[in-house]
């Protein structure tokens, strides 16, 4: 039988050979993640098409420069007919033009670079604010948690998005927010995100916190002369790295969709900035007649939050100690 926390490890199958049940157990936790995230064939999809978005967003100028397209902002009043309206897809313009005559193809390229960073870094951020303040609410209890706890279900208690929509209406008056530290436009994007999606990681990591705080390693941890500090760092950190990676990866498709609805509703990024929620926006009113404005940028956001959420299902299930190799 194995020895070690409960659900940590795995009985080996009775039928296993002995060396293989040795080396199966000699394996650490990476490995273990990597072998059975290769067998999720659907993850791995999900990786090598977010891999190749990633790319796309990094490379965009040379990825438009190769189709041929013009640049994002370039308006071509060639694209237009004599009453302004503007042409489908074509040789010259593979996704078609919006009513200014902007290229779509390269508008929807570089919209990538918007969603794709603000899906990562707005992620970052929170997770950030979510795990330091979860630790403290978790490892100190009494008035810190209180405290804490009573700050997230404050938080929780607001509509998402109608909190995010007031914010970033307040932020992009003027000169923004906090004296114009907090500018109209990604900078304003990345706040709202902050502010709201620090709370359920905190709620998670808090729990995780209380339950781990009174296990064995961390008495011995304590018996042995280590600080509180050292306990946390040393410790309880790297039992909550698994939480962290799964809440981490299944709040990244939920970011991006959160700047679309922004930009839609036109409190997200500059209107000079490529962005797929701001195209479908300005799709909306001629759907029914420009129809490649609107499905492209839509199929985009489409085939990212898709491709996140089932990475994130598949890392989830890669880091269950109860998935069977």
């Amino acid at each position: 039988m194995s020895v070690g926390a409960p659900g940590l490890l795995h009985e080996p199958p009775a039928d296993l050979p002995l060396g293989e049940a040795a080396g199966l157990h000699a394996r650490s936790p990476a490995q273990l993640f990597w072998i059975r995230l290769r067998r999720d064939r659907v993850a791995l999809g999900a990786l090598a098409v977010i891999v190749a978005l990633v790319l796309v967003a990094l490379l965009a100028p040379l990825v438009v420069k190769l189709v041929g397209a013009p640049p994002p902002n370039v308006r071509d009043r060639d694209a237009l007919d004599a009453f302004g309206a503007p042409a489908g897809p074509s040789s010259e313009h593979l996704f078609g033009v919006d009513d200014f005559g902007r290229d779509v193809f390269s508008r929807t390229v570089y919209g990538a670079r918007v969603s794709l960073f603000v899906g990562f870094a707005g992620t970052a951020i929170a997770v950030v604010m979510g795990v330091t303040l979860g630790l403290l609410a978790g490892w100190h209890r009494g008035w810190v948690d209180t405290l804490l706890s009573g700050l997230v279900d404050v938080m929780l208690a607001f509509p998402v998005l109608l909190l995010g929509l007031g914010i970033a209406s307040a932020c992009t008056l003027g000169d923004g927010c906090a004296g114009g530290l907090i500018e109209p436009g990604l900078r304003t994007v990345l706040l709202v995100v902050a502010v709201i999606g620090w709370t359920v990681i905190a709620r998670v990591v808090r729990g995780q916190v209380i339950s781990l705080r009174e296990r064995e390693f961390v008495d011995a941890a304590r018996l042995a002369g280590a600080s509180d500090r050292q306990i946390v760092v040393r410790e309880i950190v790297p039992n909550l790295a698994g939480t962290i990676i799964v809440y981490s990866s299944l709040m990244i498709p939920q970011t991006i969709l959160f700047e679309a609805a922004l930009s839609f509703l036109g409190v997200g990024v500059s209107p000079s900035t490529p962005s797929w929620g701001s195209m479908i926006s300005d799709a909306a009113p001629n759907f029914d007649t420009q129809w490649w404005y609107m499905l492209f940028p839509g199929l985009a956001l489409l085939v990212t939050v898709m491709a996140f959420n089932l990475l994130g299902d598949g890392v989830q299930d890669a880091l269950d100690p109860r998935t069977q190799l």
